[in-house]
């Protein structure tokens, strides 16, 4: 059975907004003595979720009551919005902060990558800055020069290794950075979104050296990122984080998939009763509009595998009218992707419905609206409903090894076959002798 190497017990952190300490020098006297020497809960900052009192708004609580263990060569995914506590986490587990409550137990030597180029020195040569930072964690001189070539080939920056890093470029920093956190053979690695700088074949190399890390060499990785391919193709578990609260710990693509299915932001369905209260005019008015996407499990997230059906009804308010319905389809930018015409045929008043299906493995990831227009006699705009569905796409590889940005609009999974047409590539290297 694995061995514990990182015990979180009820974590707790508090931080004061606006002025830097209890306002009292007796006060700050005695919380020193309290949590440094006498090692007892901080007594000045004391928050429970939910209170709104006026003390409260003094103090932000980053984190509560954190508790989970990470056992050996385990990598762990931590996930969650932006301000959910992770990078403070991290920084406890990394002994950068102190916790407010709670204690953390580890076992190794630690090395953190929480920041590009923490701990480089501007004026200082690329080579200078590789044993600075091997200094930092713990190596000795020896042990940086057994792994110095190894670095700086990873990194790709040869040619500069002598230059003073002020003049790197920053695709270069972070490369180098990198490139000695996770070099320098640490028990724990600990890695806070690495992958949302730098270029495609950087990332992949990223994921491909923590995967060795921990795989091959039996090493333990925490990792935060917003990129769930990745977490689910390196990681083992996940820690989902919301707002400083622990939801979830467990089996990664689990709680990838429950954390995905909370947080997407959408706009599925919406409908109205009355014409009266529905958008559009005296001619056509919007009853209802939903898609509806055809998952496999009830709590798995769309992915760019999902087919989706568009289905809307609408109050035709005209007799005998030559009508026809146009889906148009834009990413979040507002790129258009396709514009799809229903069939143009004559209705009577009433309500019209309509379907429309997207087909699975045609889009590629990433967020995207839908605009319904009824167009009148195939040429006249009666009305155009913008943005009336919003929805987004996750990734999904499968077996791919490649973690970069996947180029286009859409990404069909077409036809596409290779097979081996000869054996014999020496019989075709061989010269002309006629």
């Amino acid at each position: 059975m694995s061995e514990t190497v990182i015990k979180v017990e009820n974590l707790s952190k508090v931080y004061q907004l606006g002025t830097i300490g209890t306002g009292s020098f007796k006060q700050d006297l005695q919380r020193w003595w309290n949590s440094t020497l006498l090692k007892k809960e901080d007594p000045f900052f004391q928050l429970q979720p939910g209170n709104t009192s006026a003390a409260n708004k003094d103090f932000f609580l980053a984190l509560h009551d954190v508790s989970f263990d990470v056992k050996h060569g385990e990598a762990i995914g931590i996930i969650g919005r932006n301000g959910s506590g992770k990078s403070t986490l991290l920084k406890i587990i990394s002994r950068i902060v102190r916790p407010t409550k709670g204690k953390v137990l580890g076992k190794g030597k630690v090395s953190s990558l929480l920041e590009v180029g923490t701990g480089f020195n501007m004026e200082l040569t690329g080579r200078e800055n590789i044993y600075i930072s091997g200094y930092i964690l713990g190596m000795s001189k020896a042990e940086v020069r057994s792994k110095f070539d190894e670095i700086v080939a990873f990194s790709g920056v040869e040619k500069f290794i002598d230059t003073p890093v002020k003049r790197y470029s920053s695709g270069m920093y972070v490369r180098l950075a990198f490139a000695v956190a996770a070099h320098l053979e640490p028990d724990i690695l600990i890695v806070d979104e690495v992958l949302a700088v730098g270029d495609a074949d950087f990332q992949k190399k990223c994921l491909g050296k923590m995967r060795e890390v921990s795989q091959t060499s039996g090493r333990t990785i925490l990792f935060v990122s917003h990129s769930m391919q990745a977490v689910k193709n390196l990681c083992d578990k996940a820690l989902w984080l919301n707002q400083g609260t622990m939801q979830t710990f467990g089996g990664v693509s689990e709680v990838v998939n429950q954390y995905l299915s909370t947080t997407q932001q959408a706009r599925h369905c919406q409908s109205w009763q009355t014409a009266d209260t529905a958008p559009g005019n005296e001619l056509v008015r919007l009853k209802h509009v939903e898609l509806i996407p055809q998952l496999c499990e009830m709590d798995a997230p769309l992915d760019i595998r999902t087919p989706l059906i568009v289905k809307f009804q609408f109050w035709n308010l005209q007799n005998n009218v030559n009508l026809s319905v146009g889906l148009h389809l834009f990413t979040s930018a507002g790129e258009c992707i396709f514009d799809v015409p229903s069939p143009s045929q004559f209705y009577e008043k009433g309500i019209i419905e309509g379907t429309c299906e997207i087909p699975g493995n045609f889009l590629n990831d990433g967020a995207y609206y839908i605009s319904l227009i009824v167009v009148q006699n195939t040429s006249v705009a009666l009305f155009t409903f913008e943005e009336c569905l919003l929805f987004e796409l996750e990734d999904y590889r499968g077996d791919i090894q490649w973690y970069g940005k996947w180029w286009g609009a859409v990404r069909p999974k077409l036809p596409f076959q290779l097979k081996q047409a000869n054996t014999h590539l020496q019989d075709q290297l061989q010269p002309n002798l006629l």
